[in-house]
């Protein structure tokens, strides 16, 4: 983490109100792996990286609640913590939300003051707005002795999303961001809850973002139509398995004996969430195995399947993971996220980053007369106390 940032943030906070807060860093994730599966009761595989959040946070005394976003150079001060509702500050509703789901708990939130900044790059995948709730979340639980389980702050996270922000994500970002460890990414069973932690050799490999600097318009609205042709598949499916709850419990074979019934595009969009459940699980068993060519393998499977099947990529995406694979150093490439736009996630052995990055931003550039913004991360410990 940026000791640097950490030191800012506190001194800020000194500054604006005088006395000694508690600091926590948050971090962004990446999701190596299972896309479009959440929803679909499947498998993901993130990570939390080190692009992060730095909070400094403390009990006032009194009754306001004092936010202040440093990266910006503006504050929102509410006058009484017992009535919190939405403001028309966005990026106050991410902390505003997280306090209203403490209080819709039981518990008491006094005021207190808050001042954060981060290095998670906005609209580039990694989950700035989760990193933002779970870091309040994880220091008002501290400071309030609110007794809250890790997993019960990745609910209040998603629920302040939801609520404040209006946008009704899935728990994998909040989860990403509370439960990363270094070294390690974590296999999310996102009906049950269940999660596993498997090795990621952070010396042989680290993780570059492509950022194609697109987001076209298409991706909500396909997006919901995504989620209703695989709700659709599920209902063709229960009639002859009534076992058949979400794709998670759907087979190739089921999938391949009701194609003509499921129609074309609807099997290719079960197809492709069927397969990318089995491809997370041969993931995972690659990492155990120690080989990240194996596991590159599995998401140049997942990008073709986002492509061709469930038809979500784009010309720009596209681009991005095939000059990838002609770099020197990479293990696997794939778009990450909804789609439409957006960035490719890369696994890139250490010596060759900086060849690769100028390899793919060359062949981008050419094709799009576009400069390519890159991001490089690595795993790292999810939310967390800073130390002195």
């Amino acid at each position: 983490m940026s000791a640097s940032l950490a030191q800012a943030v506190a001194a800020n906070f000194h500054q604006h109100f005088g006395y000694e807060p508690l600091l926590v860093r948050a971090p962004g994730r990446v999701n190596l792996i299972g896309e479009h599966t959440d929803y679909n009761g499947g498998f993901v595989l993130p990570a939390a990286v080190d692009k992060e959040a730095v909070f400094a946070v403390g009990l006032n005394q009194g009754a306001q609640i004092r936010l202040v976003a440093h990266d910006l150079g503006e504050t929102l001060e509410l006058a009484n913590a017992a009535e919190i509702s939405p403001s028309d500050t966005h990026w106050a509703n991410y902390l505003l939300g997280v306090a209203a789901q403490f209080q819709q708990r039981g518990v008491a939130v006094p005021g207190f003051d808050c001042v954060f900044a981060g290095t998670v790059p906005l609209g580039a995948g990694m989950s700035s707005s989760a990193a933002i709730e779970c870091g309040l979340a994880f220091a008002l639980n501290r400071l309030l002795g609110a007794g809250f389980e890790t997993m019960e702050l990745a609910r209040i996270a998603q629920l302040a999303e939801h609520t404040y922000a209006g946008v009704m994500c899935g728990i994998m970002d909040q989860f990403a961001s509370l439960f990363g460890r270094d070294a390690h990414v974590v296999r999310l069973d996102c009906r049950s809850l269940e999660y596993e932690y498997f090795p990621f050799d952070t010396q042989a490999c680290r993780i570059v973002l492509c950022n194609s600097g697109v987001k076209h318009s298409l991706a909500s609205s396909e997006y919901n139509t995504r989620r209703q042709e695989c709700e659709r598949g599920v209902s063709v499916l229960q009639q002859h398995h009534p076992e058949v709850v979400s794709l998670r419990d759907a087979t190739m074979e089921m999938l391949e004996a009701h194609r003509s019934e499921l129609g074309g595009t609807v099997y290719r969009r079960c197809a492709y969430v069927v397969q990318e459940n089995t491809r997370v699980e041969a993931a995972c068993q690659h990492l155990i195995d120690g080989d990240l060519a194996a596991f590159g393998q599995e998401m140049y499977g997942s990008h073709a399947g986002l492509r061709d099947d469930y038809e979500v990529s784009c010309a720009e995406l596209d681009v991005l993971v095939e000059a990838a694979r002609a770099a020197p150093g990479v293990f696997g490439a794939r778009m990450m996220g909804g789609g439409f736009g957006g960035c490719t996630i890369n696994l890139v052995a250490p010596d060759k980053v900086d060849a690769f990055i100028e390899s793919v931003g060359k062949a981008y550039e050419e094709k799009f007369g576009l400069k390519l913004e890159t991001y490089q991360t690595t795993i790292v410990d999810g939310v967390g106390v800073v130390a002195k």
